[in-house]
């Protein structure tokens, strides 16, 4: 069997960085291999304090979600136009386009184009819609949530590593399932704490790997809650999401990826610290000690002691010190999301070069 399927990651996952000039309608293209219409776009602002910002194809391009904060669903008019055949159109908001110095972010994620699958309601089972892209791994999933513990469709046929799941009617907390901290380990995307020790989010047991289990709280699962989630599933030389050990030293752990890696985010588990945020556009060179932060409305800050990275043709290799958080305390356990710039070896045995 070929060692990917994925021989252009581009198609399936792009950052584009830009900067505002503050005119309406602006349409702003990609520039990978392959064009990317994006089903998830996530931007931020890099030189300036102003919050997070998700839209997602599936509740259209007037709503958006800010990953530091609990909002609800939020209307924004000028923030994204359109997704387009190989980027997207912005407004005039402060979260994607304001004045002429504002310089941003955009992470890209593709999924099946908006068109959706429907899920009818049973007893246990959630009903809403999903759409997914199979290749990638990957998909937008809208439920509603039903009286008990039960379980939601994400239409993927490999169980994920990652689920995503945020409340849209009202607040609430973007509860996080990642495999590597457990099905009781809940993480925060908007908060810094340590993983929780509890089955009220995602409830133990897996019932089928094309569903994703849902507790009886209402940050997950409230009886007639609209819910918004993002669920991965790794595909071999495309995506990878795991956990990596502390040692506290400038020679830090070195985590195989199979991949020379585009996105990378981690946190730690074990203590308040945040979810931190790197890619291969803001810091195209070795060593990549500039951040983002998916808990904070702050601009990116540069910190090599606290931050430093090194991505590698096959994985990446932590070189911050034991004071900062990356790194921290020896023992302490890293959860990470990590996606390709380029497969360690395409689907013809050609290998990829280091950086």
């Amino acid at each position: 069997m070929a060692y990917t399927t994925i021989d252009d990651p581009s198609a399936f996952f792009q950052t584009k960085l830009y900067t505002a000039n503050g005119s309406d309608n602006r349409a702003l293209t990609n520039d990978g291999n392959s064009d990317l219409k994006p089903d998830m776009l996530w931007i931020k602002t890099r030189n300036a304090a102003y919050n997070h910002s998700l839209w997602d194809s599936s509740r259209g391009v007037t709503l958006n979600m800010r990953t530091n904060h609990t909002n609800a669903d939020i209307t924004d008019n000028a923030g994204i136009k359109s997704f387009n055949t190989d980027g997207f159109t912005v407004g005039t908001s402060a979260y994607s386009n304001e004045g002429s110095s504002v310089t941003y972010a955009a992470w890209q994620w593709k999924a099946n184009g908006g068109t959706t699958t429907s899920v009818s309601e049973s007893q246990y089972n959630a009903g809403g819609t999903y759409q997914k892209n199979e290749t990638a791994g990957f998909s937008v999933v809208s439920y509603t949530g039903i009286d008990t513990a039960g379980e939601v469709t994400h239409g993927l046929t490999t169980q994920p590593q990652v689920v995503i799941a945020k409340r849209r009617d009202v607040s609430g907390a973007w509860a996080t399932y990642h495999e590597s901290a457990g099905i009781t380990g809940t993480l925060f995307l908007n908060e810094t704490a340590a993983a929780a020790n509890t089955t009220a989010y995602f409830h133990t047991g897996w019932g089928s790997a094309t569903k994703f289990p849902i507790g009886t709280n209402s940050i997950t699962n409230a009886d007639g809650g609209n819910y918004i989630a993002y669920v991965f599933s790794e595909r071999q030389g495309y995506s990878k999401f795991g956990s990596y050990i502390a040692n506290a030293n400038t020679n830090g752990p070195f985590v195989y990826t199979g991949f020379n890696p585009a996105f990378l985010m981690i946190k730690n588990t074990n203590r308040v610290e945040p979810w931190m945020m790197y890619d291969n556009k803001r810091t195209p060179i070795n060593q990549i000690d500039t951040v983002l932060q998916a808990d904070s409305a702050g601009a990116e800050t540069t910190a090599a002691a606290d931050y430093a990275t090194d991505f590698l043709s096959n994985g990446f290799k932590i070189r911050a010190v034991g004071t900062g958080y990356a790194n921290h305390t020896a023992g302490n356990k890293y959860i990470y999301m990590a996606f390709a710039e380029n497969p360690f070896t395409t689907s013809t045995g050609i290998p990829t070069t280091a950086r």
